[in-house]
């Protein structure tokens, strides 16, 4: 049972090493000949006018947030619909309750504006 996580396991060891291994590379061979003209800031050729730091709205955050709420739950769908015979009733059951959730809060975000463009 335990050698069957063993290929498992070494995949897992490689995906956590070779990132490092690669940003050390990198550093070794990389060249360094640092000027003033590399560390000025660069926006599309042309110099920069005004602070470069730009504030993002915070209704992008929340479109995002509903986008990746529902993205899952799209995964949790298609998870229980491919294996929906073997489940029953009990998981449709289940799955109802999830999607109630989810469209209740849904309903309660649209109620209170969340989702409006301001």
């Amino acid at each position: 049972m335990l050698q069957d996580y063993g290929h498992v396991g070494l995949l897992l060891v490689i995906a956590l090493v070779f990132p490092f291994i690669a940003l050390g590379a990198s550093y070794v061979i990389q060249p360094r000949r640092p000027s003033l003209e590399k560390s000025l800031p660069y926006e599309c050729g042309v110099d920069t006018v005004g602070t470069t730091w730009v504030r993002f709205r915070a209704s992008y955050f929340l479109y995002a947030l509903v986008f990746v709420v529902f993205d899952i739950e799209t995964i949790f769908l298609y998870l229980w619909a491919v294996e929906f015979q073997q489940l029953g009733m009990f998981a449709f059951i289940e799955m109802f309750i999830f999607l109630s959730i989810l469209v209740v809060g849904l309903g309660y975000a649209w109620k209170k504006g969340a989702l409006e463009w301001k």
